[in-house]
Parts: C-alpha cells; structure tokens; sequence
C-alpha cells in the first residue's frame, strides 16, 4: 500500500483541487505512463499504437484545432509580422520574364477583309448620267455649241447666259461625274489594292477587271502572286565556327495584305532579313562535314531545308507573309578556309578508302586461310599460319590498293 493511497472502504484523504480540476496523484500518473509505455513526463514512444487517457470524472475533453490560436506564419516556427525570432519578412522580388529570343507577334485588330468595291459598270453609268444632266443645264441656258445641238437632235435656243438658278444643279452634276468616273480602276490578276482612309486601314480590293473605289480611299497595289528570292551568297558560320557561304532560295507569298502593307515598313526587306537570321541560326547548330564519323552535316539539304522553312515560317507569319520553301542551294566554306577544308576532305575520304580495303583484305585471308585448313589441304603451325597470313595480306591489299 502506498503512502497516500487510501485503503478500501476507508474515506481517503481528498486529493487537492486546483481551479475546479481535481488532480491526480503520483500513483495515478505512474499508472498513465505504464499505460502508455513512456517514462513519466516523456513524449508517446509507441507512435500511433499509444492508448489515449479517458477523460476523469468531472472534466470536460475537448478537442482545440492547433491552427485556430496560431496564425500560418506562427505554426512554421515565425511571428506574425515577421520572419523567423521575429525578424522582418524579407522583400518580396518582382519575377521577371523568362529570357530568351521572342518571336514577334502583330496587332491581332490588323486583318484583311473585304473593302468597299462596286462593279466598274455602276460608276460608268452614274458618271454618264451626271454628264448627261450638264448638258441639259447647259442646253437650258443656251450655251450648248451647235454642233452638239445638232449631234443630240436638240432644238437650238437662245443664249440667255448662265442665270444663278443654273449653278447648284451644274455643281451637284459635276461632283456626281468626277466622283463616279475618278473611282473607276483596273484590277489586274495577281494585285490586289489595300484601301486606307486618313491612315485607316478599311479593306483590301481582290477582284479584277474595271471596279469602282470611292477617289477618297488611298489605294496601295500589292503584288499577291506566289513569288520566289534567290539570294546572293551569305556569310555564315557553322557548329565548329568555320567560315561558310550559303545561297538560299525562297518561296513565298503575300497571305494577308493589310499586315503586309500597313504591319512593316517594307515587307520584301523583311523577309530578306530575317532569312539571312534565320539562316544563321540553323546552320551554326551542326557542322558542315563529319569527316571520321557518320553525324548529321549541313550537307543534308532536306534537313536543313525544312527546320529553315519552319523557323522562317513563324518569323514571317506576323507581317503576313506565308513561306512555303527556304531551301539552301549552295553551301561552300568561305575562300580563306576553303583550301584548308579540301586537302582535310581528300584525307578523310583517303583513310576511309583505305580502311575498306584493308578490312576486305583481312576478311579475303581469314576466309582463305580457314579453307585452307579446314578442307586439310595443310597442316599449319602458328608460326606458319602467321606467316601465311602475313603474305597473303601483302599479296592482297598491294593488289587492290588502286
């Protein structure tokens, strides 16, 4: 029995009292922690198998969430208003924009759509028709000469002068004529017109034969037809740094005309540019020649070709231009270098010749010698078998070194 610990069936001492909490003595909390198979005092040991303390008699568990009391910023060991033991927060940094070339990208409001065109006819006819009524004016008031008089069939009048009465109608008409027979334009096949109205773009004009345009819209032809650039040799440099000269050829056309017109200064300057960029930046990412080793070359023209064509393609989109082949007719090594590369070609392409023949020479003597002994048309030593092996050799590869 121990020393605090009341018999049975005799009223123990009653334990003390702290706040209306009644609380357990030394007995009880040795039990607790037997229970629960950790020292007094100490931490669970048993991780998730511990057995949970039954709430005693007279008190009220429960459950506080931890992150109720305790702000984020405190739960991961820092004070509200700072950083860790109450230091300051560190400044928050701007994130810049991922580095690197960008691809530039056009006003998406700049498309081309159809401008305001009528038929070549109705101008032709309201133009008449104005010319028409001025010279009814005109035969009204007298001032018809006879000779147009008696062209028309008209009967002759007086001269009377042109009276105030006779101005509006003949300034109305005139306006109505100039306006009708100044729009009228020849669309020709392959052109189109990129109507523009005090630096408004309002529409491109496709269609061909005799149109009208209003004479207030700017008109700027464009050449729409599917064209081809052949450039003049180019300086570039391939993977290894080496000094390159490269034609290029390109086919393209004018896809979308107000981009075209109203997106670049000049759009055939463009293109030139960035063809020798784009030029620059495929060819320096291989070599021109693999000389001891099978690798991709520049000398792949199809390769080459397409990643040009591609990377052209998305260069040009935005003033709209479509690319259809970027292909490089002719890549040759610049003259400083050129002779240089030409003896190391002829080396390459010697030591190749060489070591195929030497590999046919030594297959032709082990094929022979392996004959030789396996049918027991000899019988051979190591000795004799190395000599044989090297007067074959000798036999063969002066044989076939031409």
């Amino acid at each position: 029995m121990s020393d605090g610990e009341p018999a049975d069936g005799e009223p123990g001492t009653a334990e003390p009292v702290r706040c209306g909490v009644p609380a357990p003595g030394a007995v009880g909390l040795v039990a607790q922690a037997v229970a629960r198979g950790v020292p007094d005092g100490g931490p669970p040991a048993g991780g998730g198998n511990e057995v949970e303390d039954p709430p005693r008699r007279g008190m009220a568990v429960t459950d506080v969430p931890v992150h109720l009391p305790f702000p984020p910023a405190a739960a991961a060991g820092q004070r509200p208003g700072g950083g860790p033991h109450g230091t300051p927060p560190a400044p928050r940094r701007a994130a810049r924009p991922a580095a690197g070339r960008r691809v530039p990208r056009g006003d998406d409001r700049l498309r081309e759509h159809h401008g305001p065109v009528l038929p070549g006819w109705v101008g032709v006819a309201v133009g008449a028709l104005a010319l028409v009524g001025c010279l009814a004016v005109f035969w009204r008031a007298g001032a018809l000469p006879g000779v147009f008089e008696a062209a028309l069939g008209a009967t002759p009048r007086p001269y009377e002068g042109l009276r105030p009465t006779h101005w509006p109608p003949l300034a109305f008409l005139g306006v109505v004529a100039l306006l009708a027979l100044g729009g009228l334009g020849r669309g020709k096949t392959g052109h189109a017109w990129v109507l523009t109205l005090f630096g408004s773009y309002r529409g491109t004009v496709r269609r061909t034969g005799l149109n009208w345009v209003s004479p207030l819209l700017l008109r700027r032809r464009v050449d729409v037809r599917l064209r081809h650039w052949r450039s003049d040799p180019m300086p570039a440099v391939d993977a290894g740094g080496l000094a390159l000269q490269v034609v290029v050829q390109v086919v393209w056309q004018v896809k979308d005309t107000a981009r075209a017109v109203l997106a670049v200064e000049d759009h055939t300057e463009y293109l030139a540019e960035q063809v020798e960029s784009a030029m620059a930046r495929v060819l320096s990412q291989l070599p021109a020649d693999a000389f001891h080793e099978d690798a991709p070359t520049l000398r792949d023209a199809e390769a080459v070709g397409d990643a040009l064509t591609r990377m052209l393609a998305a260069e040009t989109e935005v003033v709209g231009i479509d690319v259809y082949s970027a292909q490089p007719t002719r890549i040759e090594y610049a003259p400083e270098v050129a002779e240089a590369m030409r003896r190391r070609r002829v080396a390459a392409i010697d030591a190749k010749h060489r070591d195929t023949v030497l590999t046919s020479v030594v297959d032709a003597v082990d094929d022979t010698v392996h004959r030789l002994t396996s049918r027991g048309l000899v019988e051979l030593d190591d000795y004799e078998r190395k000599a044989l092996v090297k007067d074959l050799t000798v036999a063969f590869y002066t044989g076939r070194s031409e």
